[in-house]
């Protein structure tokens, strides 16, 4: 799996150097975002159609879980140590 970097601090599956230690990720557009449930996440991937944008702005990490949230394996997906 390709590394990923993300500079959200306060995400239970943030690293230390801004490393991602989810064992996966989904992203997708902000409208596609919206639309979804908080429980779909990358297990779902699947499931979900493609979600053209034209910018990065238009982005979202679906995966994102606040380090302190109870819920935090309600979507699937796990933490790497």
């Amino acid at each position: 799996m390709p590394q990923i970097f993300c500079s959200v601090g306060n995400c239970h599956y943030y690293g230390k150097g801004n490393v991602c230690k989810a064992n996966q990720i989904m992203i997708t557009s902000d409208t596609m975002s919206q639309n979804l449930s908080s429980n779909i996440d990358a297990p779902y991937a699947a499931q979900i159609n493609q979600t053209p944008v034209t910018k990065s702005p238009e982005t979202c990490c679906k995966t994102f879980v606040h380090k302190n949230d109870f819920n935090q394996n309600t979507d699937g997906v796990m933490k790497k140590s």
